[in-house]
């Protein structure tokens, strides 16, 4: 009875024991350590140095054949504001609008050819300014700056001579506005699209690696191993029924896209199941190789979780791309997801053809490549 009073007591001495034990097996565990300090270190750079909700910079491109002192004028302006970053100035309407189209212009603004002589009689003339509008959040402070440059940027000009009669007006040009693929600035047309790129991201790489972890931990690895089977057959086995659940994934996600959110379909739906086809495979691969790293489940998910928080940082799905630092963005330039976020808003908001994602689409072939030579080298180690 004595006996097991004094077992039922709390004791200070033991419980330090079991916390001496547990300590030191995390200390043995490097990764876990290493991701336990990683993880915030790694939110911290990124939340503090890397997102930016005020994109700046933003590529333009001006269609001017008026080559007045009022068109430098207020190109000069927009350049002031610091949003525009006018790339191109001697290109066409229909070049510009391919700029557009491509996804290598943000803005364009077209200056008509008789504007300067409108201006000085008082005709009050348009600025024409398409911008696309597939990320709202991407263009919205910038739409504002082109409002406010409309009263500001011939002020100048028109305190002088004969234009002074114009101070009084509100502004001595218009500026209309061209929301190019979602006029409305609906946000479901840019955050949906993106969810199919983050929500495979996720699946794809965590049941992968796990797959591959569980079996070393079940010791079924050893039936494997004593088979004439081929790394790249193991691995290739191992990736096509997930690629077969991503595509279920897909028709759901789809499917919710369409019926619920009312999301357009503007160009290939094939073309679409080809680009999927890709982001799959090289997120199952990354997978694969975090499997071939790991000792353990709890590993795998770690190093899923490592991967998956900077992709959906840095790619542009929750943030505006063009508004992180360089470093930022040419971190988001390697990741598949940065690329694939392109293809699918161009597919389904801009109707892009095959030849115009061809820029996004060998990116993610070359991670492919490499992460899936990586996986392969690691595995035969493995079997080693």
């Amino acid at each position: 009875m004595t006996h097991s009073i004094h077992y039922h007591r709390f004791s200070l001495a033991r419980m330090w024991a079991v916390f001496i034990k547990e300590f030191q097996q995390m200390m043995r565990d490097r990764l876990t350590f290493a991701m336990a300090v990683g993880v915030p270190i790694m939110q911290l750079v990124l939340f503090g140095y890397a997102i930016n909700t005020d994109p700046k910079g933003l590529p333009t491109a001006i269609v001017s054949t008026d080559s007045g002192p009022l068109s430098r004028s207020i190109v000069a302006a927009l350049q002031n504001t610091g949003y525009f970053r006018i790339d191109s100035t001697g290109t066409s309407e229909a070049e510009g609008e391919a700029l557009i189209e491509n996804g290598k212009a943000q803005f364009l603004i077209v200056i008509p050819p008789d504007f300067s002589k409108r201006v000085v009689r008082g005709e009050h003339p348009a600025l024409l300014v398409s911008v696309d509008a597939t990320d709202p959040s991407a263009s919205g402070n910038a739409i504002a700056a082109l409002n406010a440059v409309a009263s500001q940027a011939l002020r100048h000009d028109v305190q002088q001579g004969p234009l002074r009669g114009l101070q009084t007006a509100p502004a001595p040009y218009e500026v209309r506005i061209h929301r190019r693929y979602n006029p409305e600035g609906l946000s479901r047309y840019n955050i949906v699209p993106g969810l199919v790129g983050t929500i495979l991201t996720m699946t794809m790489v965590m049941l992968t690696s796990l797959a591959m972890t569980r079996e070393r931990e079940r010791g079924t690895m050893e039936n494997l191993l004593a088979t004439p089977v081929r790394p790249s057959e193991v691995m290739v086995g191992k990736i096509l029924p997930y690629v077969v659940m991503g595509y279920i994934q897909l028709g759901v996600i789809l499917g919710a896209a369409f019926t619920l959110f009312q999301v357009p379909m503007e160009g290939s739906f094939l073309l679409l199941m080809a680009m999927i086809g890709v982001f799959i495979v090289a997120n199952l691969a990354v997978g694969f190789t975090f499997s071939t790293i790991a000792r353990n489940q709890l590993q795998a998910m770690q190093m899923t979780f490592f991967f998956f928080l900077p992709s959906m940082l840095l790619s542009g799905f929750m943030f505006p791309f063009r508004a992180m630092p360089e470093w930022a963005q040419t971190i988001g330039e390697v990741l598949p997801l940065t690329h694939f976020l392109r293809i699918v808003r161009g597919i389904l908001l801009k109707g892009n053809s095959a030849p115009q994602l061809v820029g996004e689409l060998w990116p993610m072939l070359a991670f492919m490549a490499v992460v899936s030579f990586v996986a392969l080298k690691r595995y035969r180690q493995t079997l080693d």
